[in-house]
């Protein structure tokens, strides 16, 4: 991890200042970084120590996600990210979407020393990551299940990239192809699993620990899966909290009254146990491999996406 803060680090950075200042924000402020963890571990399955190629393909994969949370942020008009002031927030939404272009573009001439098969996988994985953040802004039709369209767009926006790093671990770490897809598949599912966990963090997790007031996502008017799985009950509490939802939630009053109401409701477990649902796919993935370290770190590394408090 040290080399790949090192060679992030070199390249987020830039001749002029104030330049290097922007697209390093959010290297900067920290992150878990576990993208380029789960690309190193992986790595672990073809060798015992990374190679250069391994180094690049973790940075690549940690760029691709920063300059998607520059993206993100214009779109959600998001003040805060990692507990600073959002790049959008302090140099305006044009200078931010051009920072995340300029990650996006070093990003691919880190994979162009990869080579070409590594570039035409990681254009399939940011394609697949645009249409669903394009999926997730039209919403579904009336012909959608809610819920699985939600899922769907959690594993194109998120699992996708996941299942990328540890794919370009194991590859370019010396695995066998058989070997890169099973951490693949399981870097999906625990890509989902660790969003839906957010779902939960975004209502139980303290202010003190996330940065963030609990709550945000409802604030804002965004359906996560506790509201989605709300609104597939008709039971009088149910309602009542939905009705609350539609009621202004700028107060931090208004705000905590139904946050405690939904983290009372059966929803909430139902999201949790979701989470584990789909950890526990991402185990069942790993069972093909034969038992090792790396196989051992990455079961932990499963158990910990969804036993977390930030």
């Amino acid at each position: 991890m040290e080399h790949v803060e090192n060679l992030l680090v070199q390249s987020t950075s830039s001749r002029r200042g104030f330049v290097s200042e922007l697209i390093g924000h959010l290297s900067s402020a920290g992150g878990k970084r576990l993208r380029p963890v789960l690309t190193l571990v992986s790595a672990q399955l073809g060798q015992d120590e990374p190679r250069d190629e391994v180094i690049k393909a973790a940075v690549v994969v940690e760029m691709t996600h920063l300059a998607s949370l520059y993206h993100d942020d214009v779109m959600d008009s998001a003040p805060t990210r990692r507990g600073v002031d959002s790049a959008q927030h302090l140099w305006g939404n044009n200078r931010a979407i051009l920072a995340g272009d300029v990650l996006f573009a070093r990003a691919s001439l880190l994979t162009a020393e990869l080579g070409p098969e590594t570039v035409s996988y990681h254009a399939r994985i940011f394609e697949r990551m645009c249409e669903g953040q394009l999926n997730e802004s039209f919403g579904p039709t009336a012909q959608d299940d809610p819920v699985e369209f939600y899922l769907q767009v959690l594993a194109d926006k998120t699992g996708a990239l996941v299942a990328a790093a540890a794919y370009l671990g194991a590859m370019h770490g010396g695995a066998s192809e058989e070997h890169a897809r099973i951490v693949e598949e399981f870097g999906e599912r625990i890509g989902v699993a660790f969003q839906i966990a957010d779902d939960v963090l975004d209502l139980t997790s303290p202010r003190e620990l996330s940065g963030k007031t609990p709550g945000t996502d409802l604030r804002e008017g965004v359906d996560t899966l506790p509201v989605l799985l709300l609104r597939r009950r008709e039971d009088a509490d149910s309602q009542r909290i939905l009705a609350l939802l539609d009621t202004d939630l700028s107060s931090d009053r208004a705000l905590a009254e139904v946050v405690d109401a939904i983290c009372a409701h059966p929803v909430l477990e139902e999201t949790r146990q979701m989470a584990r649902d789909w950890a526990k796919a991402a185990e069942d993935a790993l069972a093909p491999l034969p038992d090792s370290e790396a196989k051992t770190a990455l079961l932990a590394f499963a158990a910990q996406m969804v036993d977390r408090k930030v």
